[in-house]
């Protein structure tokens, strides 16, 4: 990993382990030496509402906030939280995005509609963008709220953070009953991202 500072910006709704999944990310970057700063941002506290939580990490990292068109990374839990967030992505950055739809309540209540083709309006304003159905995935290995885990997989491998740092984070953090499933999970997401690489 450089010596500068890396920002990933996770974004999701509640229920989806968005800050499981910042949480593993700071504690790989404690484990590798690095200075880690971490702010999480809950909506409603139920599930459904919005949850964002930045990580960055570095040599020296004084602020957890990720300023506009600063983030290297933008992973995203669901499509619409994808488009709420985008602007905060740096020129030539990442966004990996998994393939879900959660109605927001003003959808829900029929005040709003959801947009159409979200996900394929940011794959055209962000070239490197990746659409992964990440929760089918997570059901193929056993338990589709795994999800999180694969799309960290992914991410690990979009940023080169050495795997087995986030194996050994993902023991330390993860229920023992849920562990094979995750593990599991990670190294599909890392296979999956591998898979795409080579088809470019």
């Amino acid at each position: 990993m450089p010596k500068q500072t890396t920002n990933v910006l996770i974004v999701g709704v509640g229920g989806q382990g968005t800050l499981l999944t910042s949480r593993i990310i700071a504690q790989v970057a404690v484990q590798m030496g690095y200075d880690v700063k971490v702010s999480e941002i809950h909506g409603m506290a139920q599930r459904g509402g919005s949850v964002v939580s930045q990580v960055r990490y570095g040599e020296k990292v004084y602020s957890p906030i990720i300023k506009k068109s600063d983030a290297d990374i933008l992973l995203a839990f669901e499509k619409l939280e994808a488009a709420r967030w985008l602007d905060y992505l740096k020129p030539g950055g990442k966004v990996i995005i998994n393939d879900e739809r959660v109605d927001p309540l003003p959808v829900m209540s029929g005040k709003l509609k959801y947009p159409v083709d979200i996900d394929k309006k940011i794959a055209r304003l962000t070239p490197d963008t990746t659409i992964v159905d990440a929760t089918r995935m997570a059901e193929e290995c056993g338990n589709a709220r795994a999800a999180n885990v694969v799309l960290v997989g992914m991410l690990a491998a979009a940023i080169n953070i050495p795997a087995e740092e986030v194996e050994n984070a993902i023991r330390e953090m993860v229920p023992a009953k849920a562990l094979e499933v995750n593990l599991k999970a990670f190294r599909e997401g890392q296979k999956y991202w591998s898979a795409t690489l080579n088809r470019l």
